[in-house]
């Protein structure tokens, strides 16, 4: 089994990052933001969560394609194939 961390670490910064960003656009003008500087921190650092979990995730899924698709040594079968080939 090869899994690629970055698929689900793709997944958990993806999640945070809507989370976050959600609960910025919500609280957008609030109170909250006065100790820093009125900057939306929540809205700002949960797109750069967003952006980098997309990276991640799509980075994890193309190694699997490749992966998937190298040739096994010694034979002309990928290795995400079905082996047997007696069907």
């Amino acid at each position: 089994m090869n899994l690629d961390l970055r698929v689900p670490m793709g997944l958990m910064f993806l999640i945070v990052g809507v989370i976050m960003s959600l609960f910025g656009l919500f609280t957008r003008g609030s109170v909250i933001y006065e100790r820093s500087a009125g900057m939306n921190i929540n809205l700002i650092w949960g797109v750069v969560m967003f952006v980098f979990g997309v990276a991640m995730f799509l980075l994890g899924r193309a190694n699997d394609k490749r992966i998937a698709a190298k040739p096994i040594e010694g034979t002309n079968r990928p290795l995400g194939g079905r082996g047997h080939g007696g069907h």
